[in-house]
């Protein structure tokens, strides 16, 4: 019997310190939890590569404003804007700031094109992708009058002479207007250096330009062409989506319909300096995830006819590449970038 105690009390012993060890051990995770756990502890910069007043400070602007007043992130937060060298200031910017939380960068996909074709030495894989915003489809538009209906009109005028429509593209040779372009020529079987490009220095002296006659095409975003074709300024001749939309945009063709296959979207992504923690990812995945939940955020995206398809910083780098892919395909179609 006396035995029989002993065992007993050796196993309450050793139960005993087990259950302290096991309470040690999780003070002791908590404890590592809270060291690193990471959160700003001075204003947040989100720096933009463009001039105040341009879609992309816009769009920054709105994030600033979700992030402040929903009390998503305690400290300031200040968009700076870095125009100029085709992100080159803002990318200098943001080298400067290494490890650096505090610090983001509302990026478009000129970050990519402009390594592709040379201009740039630095590419999204030299920071730390943070997250996938939205993107938006991309259309090819004509005059109301136009006698070009379809895909197969405009492929049958190119097959026969590739310079026989003008093609107006918004802002730059090489931006997404002329990659929407670039992609669906080639789908229709034509050599996209052979084409008679117009460029415009802004989206709007395109649509002007297509709307006086000067031009026969024009690529654009959704928003902009269907705003323009609601007004009876124009008509899409299809959309770069892989399904059609719902609603009144449901009446827009694909060119995947229409036997060209073609599905893009001009993606915008926010980025880091090189060298951020996991709890700093961590920290703007939550933020993030906070901000795409958010009423004024989704009437932002319904009102653009934006894509909502919010990636954080563990997903966004494959989808990041399967894009840089696609453009440098159509750059080097494009005769703008070796191979």
């Amino acid at each position: 019997m006396i035995g029989f105690l002993d065992q007993s009390a050796v196993r309450a012993g050793a139960w005993s310190a087990a259950a302290a060890m096991a309470v040690l051990t999780g003070v002791a995770t908590a404890s590592h939890a809270q060291q690193s756990a990471w959160r700003p502890e001075r204003p947040v910069e989100i720096v933009v590569p463009v001039a105040a007043g341009a879609a992309t400070d816009g769009t920054a602007r709105l994030v600033q404003r979700i992030l402040q007043n929903n009390r998503i992130v305690d400290v300031p937060v200040i968009v700076v804007n870095k125009p100029g060298g085709g992100q080159t200031l803002a990318m200098n910017y943001l080298d400067q700031r290494v490890g650096d939380g505090h610090t983001l960068l509302n990026s478009t996909m000129s970050l990519m094109t402009n390594h592709i074709q040379g201009r740039s030495k630095v590419n999204y894989t030299d920071y730390t992708p943070v997250a996938v915003l939205f993107s938006e489809y991309m259309t090819l538009v004509v005059r109301p009058d136009s006698p070009l209906k379809t895909g197969r009109d405009i492929q049958e005028r190119l097959k026969k002479d590739p310079g026989s429509l003008s093609i107006a593209v918004g802002i730059a040779v090489g931006g997404t207007n002329h990659l929407t372009v670039a992609l669906v020529t080639k789908a229709m079987g034509i050599n996209v250096k052979k084409l008679k490009t117009v460029v415009f220095q802004a989206n709007a002296h395109a649509l002007t330009a297509l709307m006086g006659g000067h031009v026969d095409l024009s690529s654009m975003s959704l928003a902009t062409a269907w705003n323009a074709a609601q007004q009876g300024k124009l008509r899409i001749i299809a959309i770069t989506s892989d399904r059609r939309l719902e609603g009144a945009l449901a009446e827009i063709p694909t060119w995947k319909e229409q036997g060209f296959n073609v599905v893009f979207t001009n993606t915008r992504f926010v980025i880091g300096p090189k060298g951020m923690t996991p709890a700093q990812t961590a920290y703007w995945d939550a933020a993030f995830e906070r901000l795409v939940q958010n009423e004024e955020w989704k009437d932002e995206v319904r009102k653009n006819d934006w894509v909502s398809d919010y990636l954080g910083s563990k997903q966004s780098p494959q989808r990041l590449a399967a894009i840089y892919e696609q453009l440098k395909g159509a750059l080097v179609d494009a005769g703008l970038a070796k191979e």
